[in-house]
């Protein structure tokens, strides 16, 4: 039985119906055509179990496909077998599908993990470009992919991508940049707070309210009332 098949037996029409709103598939919004199965992403992990080894054939047919639990279930996989062999090829081959990568959970659940563990001890440049990317979501893999730089407490590639972000017009990346600073801050809150003194004033609102979230009520409110 094919990955299809197994995934077609999730297929959940009024799950479909809430994902399909909460994931903004209308015309105009940003996953526009995006189609669902209505299946939970603990299924779709359940599901790759058995299809481990798909090729690189098999799981561009995923990733090329409309429907969104395809394309998640091959990221999976190849964050599986990128986590077990350490593969460049792997790596070549997601950043040749970033067309495919084309929903924010798709990013987040694969930037940091593929991406991210590879550049950590090399060369960052690529994620700077991407960081000036028209494609909203090769923006979105440049920012988030500095999450596994995080985790090994490298903050500064977080910081500078962060900046050539602050003007972004788009709130998923307002949010995702956010989300980083965040990070950052859980783990050292004096340097989150250097970049956010020379930048809070200007940065966007929800960029802001993201970043500061877990600063004390306090302290919170006096960045969101510029009284820093």
């Amino acid at each position: 039985m094919t990955i299809q098949q197994d995934l077609d037996k999730l297929k959940n029409p009024k799950q479909k119906e809430v994902l399909q709103r909460f994931f903004k598939t209308s015309k105009g919004e940003y996953g526009e055509g995006d189609i669902f199965l209505g299946a939970k992403v603990p299924e779709i992990r359940s599901v790759i179990k058995n299809h481990k080894e798909l090729s690189f054939k098999e799981l561009q047919e995923l990733l090329d496909s409309k429907i969104h639990e395809y394309r998640l279930a091959a990221l999976l996989i190849l964050v599986n077998q990128y986590t077990k062999t350490k593969s460049e090829t792997i790596v070549e081959f997601y950043l040749g599908n970033t067309k495919n990568i084309n929903n924010w959970d798709l990013v987040d659940l694969s930037a940091d993990k593929i991406r991210g563990t590879y550049l950590l001890d090399k060369d960052k440049k690529i994620l700077y470009s991407l960081a000036r990317s028209n494609n909203l979501w090769e923006r979105r893999i440049a920012i988030l992919s500095t999450f596994h730089f995080i985790k090994n407490n490298q903050f500064q590639d977080t910081l500078k991508i962060s900046e050539i972000l602050l003007k972004d017009k788009h709130d998923l990346i307002h949010k995702a940049v956010g989300w980083m600073l965040r990070e950052v801050g859980k783990r050292d809150q004096e340097l989150e707070e250097s970049f956010l003194k020379k930048h809070y004033k200007s940065m966007p609102r929800t960029m802001l309210r993201y970043s500061i979230e877990k600063f004390k009520e306090k302290k919170r409110k006096k960045y969101l009332k510029n009284q820093i």
